[in-house]
């Protein structure tokens, strides 16, 4: 059977991956070396230093292009290394059009860092896809996408917007994060690269710091490979392997996450103290069909608000939880809870929170795969504290 036919849950498991070739090691070696002995000078066995390529490393970008469907893959520090990187291909003057609601770490890197070196960043609504020719004129060079969005849960049509793209000289990126492979494919809907923190869902285990770039087009290719080598922002051998062992259950918990998920938005919807629920697997979410159409299931994110708007009694609810842990993050097997105005987006100016809806009594639900019984109980206990 030909290695691209193989099925995902086959393909987190074998894609890519090969028995070491020393012993016939089932898991890739932890190959924790800078430097590798030459048989003449310029002449190696396919490693020459260890920040240009490392065999651990390359079997995690084995295994992420066998997921994301692409021919090319980096694995890099972190994922703010990843979306530094994809930054790194633009000139000063280049304008970047994002989505509105986007990741708090990448609004400071693309407004703290690189708006100095005369990058353009403009944050539109892309709710309806149709939207974004209005903003394109000559200096756009890349579209940046999250869908879905970090923390509202928006969902964007990327086969639309790609359709717009296409036979410009605009790239198209994805922040791939909150969905993961397992859910959508973004290369396969036209995107040109695809980004993921892989701290997130592809480790799954909240142990490993990661980040990931995936991409079809050989040229794209070879100018990231130079900014990664150059700038050496990779990811090292024992992160790596870290990774790698995390996607191996990529699909069985990605099942679960979203049926857990599923599960608490429809709790939470109905019960009285919640004013409202961001997930797109409700069918009065803005952007369902396009969910239903390009996404496998509904993902394992989610976000509300409560009824009392007071920061002070969101913060009580939230240390009310014994499951549920507060933390930065997402998408390990366990539980996490995040107040997005001071965490994860706190470094966000107010007025843009406020524009994207992270709100002081918004809250952040990163579930993970534990009995969902016991997560509900956990959420009914903290919401009904004083009944």
């Amino acid at each position: 059977m030909n290695k691209t036919t193989y099925r995902f849950e086959t393909a987190t498991i074998h894609g890519g991956q090969q028995p070491d070739k020393a012993y016939g090691a089932v898991m890739p070696p932890i190959y924790q070396t800078s430097t590798y002995a030459q048989t003449a000078p310029g002449k190696n066995l396919g490693y020459g230093y260890s920040r240009g390529a490392n065999p651990t490393r390359t079997a995690l970008e084995n295994s992420l292009k066998s997921l994301e469907q692409g021919s090319h893959a980096f694995a890099y520090a972190s994922g703010m290394a990843a979306v530094d990187a994809v930054v790194k291909l633009l000139q000063p003057g280049d304008q970047v059009i994002c989505t509105q609601d986007i990741y708090g770490g990448s609004f400071r890197l693309f407004k703290g860092i690189f708006e100095q070196y005369g990058i353009v960043f403009k944050f539109i609504d892309l709710g309806n896809a149709n939207d974004l020719s209005k903003h394109l004129n000559k200096d756009t060079k890349m579209v940046w996408l999250e869908s879905p969005t970090n923390p509202m849960l928006q969902v964007v049509d990327i086969a639309a917007i790609a359709a717009q793209l296409k036979g410009t000289d605009i790239l198209l990126a994805v922040d791939n994060t909150f969905a993961s492979p397992y859910l959508q494919q973004p290369l396969n809907l036209g995107a040109d690269i695809v980004m993921h923190s892989a701290t997130k869902y592809l480790g799954g285990h909240s142990d490993v710091i990661a980040g990931a770039l995936v991409v079809k087009d050989e040229a794209l290719a070879e100018r990231l490979k130079f900014i990664t080598n150059s700038t050496g922002a990779i990811c090292g051998p024992m992160d790596s392997f870290l990774v790698v062992r995390g996607i191996k259950t990529l699909a069985l918990r990605m099942q679960r996450h979203c049926e857990n998920t599923a599960k608490i938005a429809v709790f939470l919807k109905n019960h009285p103290k919640i004013e409202s629920v961001f997930w797109p697997g409700f069918p009065e979410h803005p952007n369902h069909e396009i969910a239903k159409k390009q996404m496998l299931d509904f993902g394992g994110m989610l976000a509300f608000k409560l009824k009392d708007s007071d920061q002070n009694a969101t913060i009580a609810c939230i240390q009310r939880l014994n499951l549920f842990t507060l933390a930065e993050s997402l998408g390990g097997v366990e539980s996490l809870i995040g107040h997005p105005a001071t965490m994860s987006h706190g470094s966000m100016p107010k007025n843009e929170q406020l524009k994207n809806g992270i709100t002081p009594n918004l809250v952040r639900l990163s579930v993970g795969i534990e009995a969902v019984e016991d997560l509900i109980d956990d959420l009914k206990s903290a919401l009904n504290e004083n009944d």
